[in-house]
């Protein structure tokens, strides 16, 4: 089996380099192996292997990647910032074989058409990328056929276990708002509703992730020899000769699980070499520092890090981006088995989970999810800055939601200092954020810190912080219509000012018969307590993309349609990192579709076809 912790001696050089062995680089090795088993192929990944590691095949359990000790998790710190309350916010990242896939959230969630074809790039519009969208899918939802693939390696179902009230009520109270139940939000063109949603997932409930999709197979069928995957290593940066071509990689042991002898060189260095590419795949946020660590990328930073620049590249680490995040808990009616909290709070522990086979080991605790617009008045109460932004990118593209939120049948984040029960979590995030950030190293080895800011909250007028109190009070209304509310939890809603009209619920009575409840009405001082709510609480999303975009040289772009990195020879992008804008949606879907695509460009190039 080609699966290593410590790199074969013999191998020294092979064709094909895949920096990173995520979502996108694992489909990227499965892809060009089938297509050619005599292509010798090598991805280098800094987290452990997942092979039937139960903490990420039973979806259950994809919380414990949340936790500071998970080993399959990378856990970015970004710096502090007077938008986000003087508080530093971590960004969690897939660390392990399958990368995002193998530790995300499972929830299937495509873009919009309006947004492939926002990147303006050839060969990337919405219509040349169904065929991509399609291929890895192997779909068990409803909607048109015409829509989905049903013949891919990736599942995509609705799972075993749904907990069918809280789908039944929310969608009832949402009607009332002009949200209607959309069978299929997942056809790049239906928008503005709520979808029972469909997740990652087979339908006895299995998480489906690249690295069980596309790698493992071909590890033990005998027919791939040539596929080498080595993990629990660290890519440190490409190797370039004196024509400015990539040809190899330095990498280094992960201490986190090779641990060095005390006589031993600390990070000690290997390098392999590339006969023909080396593609970079270590994510939106690993990336970059990959690159600025080879000499590519802006020449201040590299100059402050003490690195020779072979290509300067200003685009290398800015234009971060992350759909902003957080999660309101409120108190429900609903009985034990209809939501996580169980599991979520440790009073069903994973060891008892697993002797009772309970059936919330197959399910991800997110039924219902969302693509959001407001109406032109609420558009309108918001301020001649924000109505302007909107006639601006959203009143004439109807294909676009300002918001997305998720209902989780369970405590969505911290269940400190929450008493025992049963919750509901309403989490709105932003579809397309204004604020951007950047990620630059501050010297030359691994282990150097990280200049990280996620700009969140930084953009001009606010835009995205109106967007959150818009989805907040919406989110609260549809919620105290449905017959399963029973209350809001203190401490996770705004900290509203004495007498407002609007504080937080905590009595809870049942809405008297034959009279319609009314919304509840905000102060200009409520509204100011709710942004400073956001401003202290908001969180990532996990959706980091953008560091490494795909543009022109001249705007700011890294690579090119092709994916080449500018200035250099044989290098390649394929991850997370290129998206030039962002997407509406949970982005592991684009990631697929740029793993498929990634893979088609680089075996054209090659020579070879892939089926």
């Amino acid at each position: 089996m080609g699966l290593y912790k410590k790199l074969a001696a013999d191998l020294e050089e092979v064709d094909v380099i895949i920096a990173g062995g995520g979502t996108a680089g694992c489909i990227i090795a499965g892809r060009l192996a089938e297509a050619d088993p005599e292509l010798s192929i090598l991805v280098v990944e800094g987290g452990p292997d997942n092979y039937n590691n139960p903490m990420i095949t039973t979806p259950g359990f994809y919380y414990s990647h949340l936790q500071p000790n998970s080993d399959n998790t990378i856990f970015y710190k970004a710096a502090k910032s007077k938008y986000t309350g003087n508080a530093e916010r971590i960004v969690p990242q897939g660390g392990t074989l399958g990368g995002g896939s193998s530790i995300n959230f499972m929830m299937y969630t495509r873009a919009q058409r309006d947004d492939y074809d926002s990147w303006k790039t050839p060969g990337w519009s919405a219509d040349e990328l169904w065929p991509y969208l399609k291929k890895f899918e192997n779909y068990h939802g409803p909607g048109d056929p015409e829509h989905h693939g049903f013949d891919g390696p990736i599942q995509v179902s609705a799972g075993p276990f749904r907990s069918k009230r809280v789908e039944d009520e929310w969608l009832r109270a949402a009607e009332k708002f002009g949200y209607p139940e959309i069978t299929d939000l997942q056809n790049l063109d239906t928008n503005n509703g709520f979808q029972r949603w469909l997740r990652y997932m087979s339908p006895e409930g299995k998480r489906s992730d690249t690295a069980h999709a596309y790698i493992h197979p071909k590890l033990r069928d005998g027919k791939h020899p040539n596929l080498h995957v080595l993990v629990e290593s660290k890519v440190v940066r490409v190797l370039f000769d004196e024509d400015k071509r990539a040809c190899g990689v330095e990498f280094t042991p992960n201490p986190k699980f090779q641990v060095q002898m005390s006589f031993a060189t600390p990070h000690p260095k290997q390098t392999v070499r590339a006969r023909k590419l080396v593609v970079v795949s270590c994510g939106a946020c690993g990336t970059p520092s990959v690159l600025q660590r080879s000499g590519v990328g802006p020449k201040d930073v590299l100059d402050r890090a003490g690195v020779p620049i072979v290509e300067e590249l200003p685009g290398v680490g800015n234009n971060y981006q992350d759909h902003n995040l957080i999660a309101y808990l409120y108190e429900s009616s609903l009985d034990p088995i209809e939501t996580a909290d169980a599991i979520i709070s440790g009073r069903l522990s994973y060891e008892d989970a697993v002797a009772q086979n309970h059936p919330h080991l197959r399910w991800n605790f997110i039924d219902l999810s969302s693509k959001l617009r407001p109406t032109e008045a609420e558009v309108a109460a918001m301020g001649p800055e924000f109505q302007a932004m909107w006639e601006k990118d959203f009143k004439d593209h109807p294909n676009r939601p300002l918001m997305l939120m998720v209902v989780s049948a369970g405590i969505l984040g911290d269940t400190s200092g929450v008493d025992p029960g049963q919750y509901i979590s309403l989490a709105p995030y932003t579809a397309y954020p204004f604020s951007r950030g950047h990620l630059h190293i501050t010297g030359p080895d691994i282990e150097d810190p990280l200049d990280f800011d996620l700009g969140f909250f930084g953009d001009a007028n606010d835009i995205d912080l109106k967007k959150q109190v818009w989805a907040y009070k919406k989110g609260r209304e549809i919620l105290r219509r449905t017959g399963i509310y029973r209350g809001e939890v203190p401490g996770r809603h705004p900290r509203f000012p004495e007498g407002s009209k609007a504080g937080v619920l905590r009595e809870w009575s049942a809405p008297v018969e034959g009279c319609e409840m009314q919304d509840l009405e905000y102060s200009a001082e409520d509204d100011a307590a709710i942004e400073q709510y956001l401003r202290e609480n908001i969180q990532t999303t996990w959706h980091s993309l953008g560091t490494a975009k795909m543009a022109p040289r001249e705007e700011m772009g890294v690579v090119d349609k092709d994916l080449n990195v500018y200035g250099v020879r044989g290098l390649k992008v394929a991850d997370l990192s290129i998206p030039p804008e962002n997407v509406a949606a949970n982005p592991n879907n684009t990631a697929l579709m740029i793993g498929e695509k990634a893979a088609d460009i680089i075996a054209r190039e090659l020579g070879l076809v892939i089926g």
